[in-house]
């Protein structure tokens, strides 16, 4: 009982001190006297509040409208090309900053995920964090983006490979969570842009993908001056983006072309519909890529090594976690031992395994 009244004791606030002597602005209602000069620490955190929830409703109203004119710009696109361009509810909110819309229904797309990747607007500490940390990290910047992860459909693509163009300043941010990115060397390409680098696992891709396919060609679509401000990445890739924990069966295999951009003002949303719409024809163009005969085989080894390392590296970690299992059974069984003998015993064995430890850190010293 004791402890409850102190604990009350702790948590309840001080009582309220009204002067005699009050001689500032009141309001009076019979016995309710309401003195704003008394509630100063109770304003200023109202006013802390206030701002808060405006920066919040500013925020993501700033994000959510940011994705729709963009979806909107490019819903007649999809609607061109998909009979499914959107789900029935529209754009889905994961948050007030990841926003995505779904497209399915096109030969040679199995689907096509739209994710808006928002600066977090509507939370002003972690932006007032991105903001600050720009001044100690040069080489961090916060940006809104937008990807267009287009996943083939089956025949789209026989070759396995990981290909990619890279804008120079975002080849770090880019690159860092790609597991599927560290397959390709990064090289520079004179047809390209100065500003962009090409990621390539051998130059026979390069030059195919570059090179034009019927009356399509990635290299004028990418000399765009309109759309480099706004280019991130471009990635072909046969590989996931995260490194698995075990070998991918065949079936679990998937090709992706995936976009990335830096989300354009609304004034330019329309700079960038051009490379949107020429991915489309990029994807009914691969099929045409014929590589070299000794091409396809290193690849193919790259990847049946690939898998073999992986395989090993899980079959390793799972020796040591079943070495970790048997020995905290072990340990679990001796202390389950230990705890049924009597106290003199469990002072001997104590003993014991005290002068054990002694005698295998004086083996430690003496080999050093």
């Amino acid at each position: 009982m004791s402890f409850l009244t102190d604990f009350l004791t702790v948590i309840t606030p001080p009582p309220i001190v009204t002067p005699d002597d009050y001689d500032g602005w009141q309001l009076r209602w019979k016995l309710l006297v309401f003195r704003p000069a008394l509630l100063k620490t109770e304003a200023y955190l109202s006013l802390l509040v206030l701002f808060y929830v405006a920066f919040w409703y500013w925020g993501s109203t700033v994000n959510a409208n940011k994705a729709k004119k963009w979806i909107s710009a490019h819903l007649p696109l999809y609607e061109q090309q998909f009979s499914k361009p959107q789900a029935k509810g529209g754009l889905t909110h994961d948050g007030y900053s990841d926003i995505f819309n779904f497209s399915t229904g096109r030969r040679n797309i199995a689907s096509l995920h739209t994710i808006f990747t928002l600066r977090p607007r509507h939370d002003f500490v972690q932006w007032a964090f991105q903001v600050g940390r720009t001044f100690v990290d040069l080489q961090y910047r916060p940006l809104d983006d937008i990807q267009l992860d287009f996943k083939l459909a089956s025949g789209a693509l026989n070759d396995n490979f990981v290909w990619a163009v890279v804008a120079k300043d975002e080849l770090l941010s880019v690159t860092d969570n790609r597991w599927d990115l560290t397959f390709p060397r990064t090289t520079e390409n004179p047809a390209l842009p100065s500003t962009l680098v090409v990621m390539s696992e051998f130059a026979d891709v390069t030059e195919n993908l570059l090179k034009p396919l019927g009356n399509f060609s990635l290299l004028k679509v990418l000399s765009d001056p309109k759309i480099l401000p706004y280019f991130r990445s471009l990635s072909i890739t046969d590989q996931p983006r995260d490194r698995p924990a075990t070998p991918l069966a065949l079936e679990d295999r998937e090709k992706h072309v995936i976009l990335n951009l830096v989300a354009p003002p609304s004034s330019h949303i329309a700079d960038v519909t051009p490379l949107v719409a020429a991915i489309f024809q990029l994807i009914d163009s691969l099929n045409k890529v014929s590589l070299r005969p000794e091409t396809k085989t290193k690849l193919k080894k790259i990847r049946e090594d690939t898998d073999k390392e992986i395989k090993s590296e899980a079959e390793k970690e799972q020796k040591e976690e079943a070495l970790d299992a048997k020995a905290a059974a072990k340990r679990k069984a001796e202390e389950e031992r230990i705890s049924k003998l009597s106290a003199a015993d469990q002072r001997k064995e104590a003993e014991k395994e005290r002068k054990r430890a002694l005698r295998k850190s004086q083996g430690k010293v003496v080999r050093k």
